[in-house]
């Protein structure tokens, strides 16, 4: 059943929500975790003992993997009960997404099969398209891939040359054109290919089987991570696809597009904690190991620092997916409940989100960035060698800053789509912003609640106002040229992208503390309050640095002065509230925050 107070994409920069009405890890159902509990087993027998092996990419393993996936319907958890699959919440594929997230290459096929390889016929199939495919893609019989990047079409997707002409007799499309960096492209027995018909403006999608004629696949790419995934250049050469092989509707093929990667970069914002969670456990398994000067290196407060701050960036990650995925889940029920089709209420319920898509990508896969990094730093001149587990973690996080989308674009998005999106829902920011600045400008003393959900809250709101203060002023001083001011759009995303989390982790303790007790939630009042701390200082200096940019004189003295009064909060004694997130790290040897 639908919620009626979920707050639509972006309306968390001017609304509160109360914390009963959010999703927390803790409580997902048995059902769930027993999901989870299957990807992790599955992991530990199938993919980790040889990692090796898939990494030199041995003929037909990494299919073979993915077979062994469906056998145990994880490749299914999307796809509709009458097509074999188990229809499961947003949620759940999001949980599931997360366990496979520590799979290495692995994750990456499956995350291209189940992803933006099914989910396209899943959403926009035709009853026939799906009755043909997706009962051997959710079993693993067939395995998929996601045709989109060209030579010159990456980022500006809808550039792309690959052509489709009808043939005299009306029966098929001749595809001609070049595709490149596909995953699963080496083996994928189903492509989705984005080509445009005649002289159309936009793209269309088609369904184009491994065995039609007039197509050459590449050798596969050599890359600096992620070296078991296929990645390969797939050539069109009037590849002849039978009309009823079109995706969706003519002309829609861009919608299609945008509506997989706004799912693609939510998702991934969940594939990292897996990953994440699994180099913070390698590195607090080395601290415990590793004895400097007769001394466990653990115990050093230099290292601690380094665990606690691994901890608290998946943590808050953690908090904004989960968060995010059940507001998409109430959308899709509440969209069903008016009448939609189930594919139609999913594009329109994950699209209502891509604001949160956009910075969760790059706040989810920056966080795992620093965090291999560190468990690189933890291993010392250890792991620099390609002996040990983080060098592998290392290559491969790299590339998910590139993955559906850099995190530059995605950055541009997040301003970019808040103004659009804010005129579009009747909350123009430019109005928020003049309000705010009244509010300022008479200098009311707002007194800061005493009590600790209440002290933090205020200054969330602030941070709430310090954003639209800033979307509002730079999209009036650059108005049709803001889209070129690319670093004040960086300054203003980074604003917007630490509230998100702020907010969420801030909820989830409120609501865990209903339910276990305030014992239960004090290392994570740790985290909330050391991740808020820092907050406030890359708010401030991000608006900072886009003011300067632009703003002189009595107007650059208003508004740095309104930033540094909004981004003020208490002190704290982070150095204590680091220890004691890495002792309770330490001490369990594993990641087991929840």
């Amino acid at each position: 059943m639908a919620k009626d107070n979920i707050l639509k994409g972006g309306e968390f920069l001017i609304k509160e929500t109360e914390a009963n009405d959010i999703f927390i890890p803790e409580e997902f159902t048995e059902e769930q975790l027993m999901i989870a509990d299957t990807c992790a087993g599955f992991l530990e027998q199938e993919v980790y003992p040889i990692l090796d092996n898939i990494d030199s990419q041995e003929e037909g393993l990494m299919k073979g993997l993915l077979k062994k996936a469906g056998e145990l319907g994880l490749l299914g958890i999307s796809v509709p009960e009458e097509y074999d699959g188990f229809d499961q919440s947003f949620v759940t594929s999001m949980l599931a997404s997360e366990y496979m997230g520590a799979g290495y290459s692995f994750s990456v096929a499956y995350s291209a099969h189940t992803g933006i390889g099914s989910l396209p016929i899943v959403y926009y199939g035709n009853a026939e398209q799906k009755s043909k495919y997706l009962p051997s893609l959710a079993t693993g019989e067939l395995t998929s891939a996601y045709c989109l990047t060209e030579p010159n079409a990456g980022s500006d997707a809808n550039s792309g040359k690959t052509n489709a002409v009808l043939t005299e007799d009306g029966k098929h499309y001749l595809l001609n054109g070049q595709k490149m960096w596909i995953t699963n492209g080496g083996f994928a027995d189903l492509l989705t290919v984005f080509a445009k018909i005649d002289n159309d403006r936009v793209l269309s999608a088609f369904l184009v089987e491994r065995e039609f004629p007039g197509i050459k696949f590449n050798p596969e790419e050599k890359k600096m991570g992620i070296k078991g995934s296929s990645t390969v250049q797939i050539f069109f050469n009037d590849c002849k696809v039978p009309v009823e092989n079109l995706l969706g509707k003519r002309g829609e093929g861009f919608r299609i597009a945008l509506s997989i990667l706004h799912m693609g970069r939510i998702k991934l914002g969940g594939t990292v904690l897996g990953a994440a969670k699994r180099a913070i456990t390698q590195s607090v398994n080395y601290a415990n190991e590793r004895k400097q000067f007769g001394t466990r290196i653990s115990s050093f407060g230099a290292i601690q620092h380094k665990l606690a701050e691994q901890v608290i960036k998946t943590w808050v990650t953690e908090s904004s997916v989960y968060r995010v995925s059940d507001n998409i889940d109430h959308v899709i029920a509440s969209l069903k409940e008016q009448g939609y089709e189930k594919g139609k209420a999913s594009i329109e319920g994950i699209a209502q989100y891509a604001i949160e898509a956009a910075f969760l990508k790059v706040f989810g896969s920056e966080s795992l960035n620093f965090i291999v990094d560190e468990a690189v730093q933890i291993f010392g001149g250890m792991g620099f060698s390609s002996e040990t587990p983080v060098d592998r973690a290392y290559r491969d996080s790299r590339i998910n800053r590139i993955f559906e989308g850099t995190n530059e674009i995605n950055r541009m998005l997040v301003v970019d789509t808040t103004i659009k999106k804010a005129l579009k829902e009747g909350f123009d920011v430019s109005r928020y912003s003049h309000s705010i600045l009244k509010e300022l400008e008479n200098k009311q003393e707002v007194a800061i609640p005493t009590d600790y959900y209440g002290e933090k809250k205020h200054y969330i709101r602030n941070f709430k106002k310090a954003a639209l203060l800033m979307l509002g002023t730079v999209s009036e001083t650059f108005q049709r040229n803001l889209t070129s001011e690319q670093e004040i759009l960086f300054n203003v995303s980074d604003i917007i992208m630490q509230i998100y989390p702020a907010e969420s982790s801030l909820l989830r303790i409120e609501k865990l503390e209903g339910l276990r007790g305030a014992e239960a939630v004090q290392i994570y009042k740790d985290i909330v309050d050391v991740f808020i701390y820092d907050a406030a200082g890359i708010i401030r200096k991000s608006g900072f640095d886009a003011i300067n940019s632009f703003a002189e004189g009595e107007h650059y003295e208003k508004l740095t002065g309104y930033i540094d009064d909004l981004t003020k909060v208490a002190p704290i004694n982070i150095k204590a509230a680091r220890r004691r997130i890495a002792a309770k790290l330490i001490e369990d040897n594993k990641y087991d925050f929840k």
